[in-house]
């Protein structure tokens, strides 16, 4: 906990003015006491890989500072070791979250695989060990962020991390969750090494593998969560991705962002896309609980400037991102989802201005609130303060029968 809180302090981590005046009027989180999900009641925040516009991804420390933060779930995305234990990790390739390239003993790991169709050079977690996992250390994988905590932490065990957040869960008084991604389910049943009954067992041992459980299982792929669907009644949600924007804000599709890798072993036609249609949604309802689609499904940006088909730099930094880019209307994917009695839960939301549209740099809570403004009933984010600041500014003005218990802080879901 004091480590958590210094580490923080250390860092620097800096609210904007209004943000901070929010968060000490209102409290940190809005406590969940009730079943989740639901379509009503206040929007949960969802600490994307931990506090990772903080800290290094995946790390109890970066778990325990997004629930300092006000997170009310954190995202432990998971990979199995060669002996079968689940690890939190964004991808099976440790080279860019891991200082694994740093140690001589592993440098004979380093190899080539095909995962999902690509081609990647690095350090797989199948070839390791969780005695050897736990030689690593977590990085930062984005260069623009800070790197001060490279190398401190470990790796760890889903285990250890609901472990984390039932300590966290009674210390803090309100209900915290885990909502865990299953990484390339199909590319680990080809390694021997599924996913989906090693992550059941992890929560039945921990008593949470019911239906009102505090989780969520989130996929890109459909098998698995149909999978899963047979032999667990715990929330399960379908992520959805895309390859990129293009300048006039369209969704662009490549491999392997462009489908569900399970359809491409099927044989299955289609995008992504597909699954946030009417007919899509009706079908990710037959077999899950929610969807979690990239945001710009939801409500693209455009850009702001387009010179013979190329964003061009409109706020005049000499970059191209971004910032460089306007809001759009929104789409009806929010209100078809929840018509198929899907919950709404889009990602990712980031601070930094290069990652803000036009209207919101230097305010990432308007974000926030024009996504809440749409109905979604939760977000992944990078940065939770920023969220649960937004979502309280959101609820004073949209939902004033809130008003009272955020400021008591008994607010229930």
């Amino acid at each position: 906990m004091n480590q958590t809180k210094n580490s923080a302090r250390r860092h620097g981590v800096r609210l904007a003015g209004v943000a901070l005046a929010a968060l000490t009027t209102l409290g940190s989180g809005v406590p969940a006491q009730a079943a989740l999900p639901q379509l009503s009641g206040p929007p949960i925040v969802i600490g994307h890989r931990g506090a990772a516009g903080h800290l290094p991804d995946h790390t109890l420390e970066g778990y325990a500072l997004a629930i300092e933060l006000g997170a009310d779930f954190v995202e432990p995305d998971l990979v199995a070791t060669k002996d079968g234990v689940l690890i939190a990790r964004h991808e099976p390739n440790l080279i860019a979250t891991t200082n694994v390239s740093s140690i001589p003993k592993f440098a004979s790991r380093k190899r080539v695989a095909v995962i999902d169709g690509a081609a990647e050079e690095g350090f797989f977690a199948s070839d390791f060990t969780l005695a050897e996992i736990k030689e690593l250390r977590a990085v930062q994988p984005m260069a623009q962020r800070d790197h001060g905590f490279d190398s401190q932490y470990r790796i760890p065990t889903l285990r250890e991390v609901i472990a984390l957040v039932k300590r966290k869960t009674l210390e803090k008084d309100r209900t915290i969750g885990i909502y865990p991604e299953t990484k390339h389910p199909t590319y680990h049943k080809s390694l021997g090494l599924p996913l989906e009954d090693r992550l059941l067992d992890e929560l039945t041992l921990a008593g949470w593998n019911y239906r009102n459980a505090p989780v969520f299982i989130q996929s890109f792929e459909t098998a698995n969560l149909r999978e899963l669907r047979a032999k667990t009644k715990v929330h399960l949600v379908q992520l959805v991705d895309a390859d990129g924007l293009n300048p006039d804000g369209s969704l662009s599709f490549a491999p392997p962002y462009d489908k569900p890798y399970d359809w491409v072993v099927s044989g299955r036609q289609g995008l992504f896309s597909d699954l946030v249609t009417p007919a899509g949604l009706a079908e990710v309802a037959s077999y899950a609980d929610g969807i979690g689609p990239w945001k710009y499904y939801l409500q693209s940006t455009a850009c702001k400037t387009i010179v013979n088909g190329a964003c061009q730099d409109a706020n005049g930094d000499g970059l191209v991102n971004e910032a460089d880019r306007t809001v759009l209307p929104a789409t009806a994917v929010v209100a078809n989802a929840h018509a198929n009695g899907l919950v709404v839960h889009p990602y990712t939301f980031r601070s930094e201005d290069s990652r803000l549209p036009l209207e919101d740099i230097g305010t990432p809570t308007n974000e926030y609130q024009r996504f809440f403004t749409l109905g979604v009933d939760g977000v992944f984010s990078d940065f939770s303060e920023s969220a649960v600041a937004g979502r309280s500014m959101f609820l004073l003005k949209n939902a004033p029968g809130y008003r009272n218990c955020l400021v008591k802080g008994d607010c229930k879901h």
